[in-house]
């Protein structure tokens, strides 16, 4: 009996320590806190009219549409054609390009010919 009051009197004030003890403050994030969910006497906003399609992401749908079954090179050309608003014509790839402005500069030699191809290129 004298060990058990014995070692009640030894834990009893490391149990009372960690009762007494206060939390530490907490800090706050570096990240602002995200909105609270909406309660149940607000109005929710139905998801697709919280979601209408800007013009951009529009015309993104339109030409994906037109761009069809173009794939790798041609398809990209397209669609940087078509968003940029110039027209749904695509462009020639850099190596048509290239073999176009060449035979169109025959007979121009040295700095005449690059600078011909410079500015043909750039078209």
């Amino acid at each position: 009996m004298k060990k058990l009051i014995a070692m009640c009197v030894l834990v009893t004030p490391l149990l009372a320590t960690g009762a007494m003890a206060q939390p530490a403050p907490q800090t706050t994030p570096a990240t602002p806190a995200m909105p609270a969910a909406p309660g149940p006497g607000d109005k929710a906003v139905p998801a697709s009219a919280a979601k209408a399609p800007t013009a951009q992401q529009q015309k993104m749908k339109d030409c994906n549409a037109q761009a069809g079954d173009k794939k790798g090179d041609d398809r990209k050309a397209f669609m940087k054609q078509c968003l940029s608003a110039k027209g749904v014509q695509p462009t020639k790839s850099q190596q048509e390009k290239m073999s176009a402005c060449s035979k169109e500069g025959k007979g121009k030699k040295g700095d005449e010919y690059k600078a011909y191809m410079k500015e043909c290129l750039s078209k």
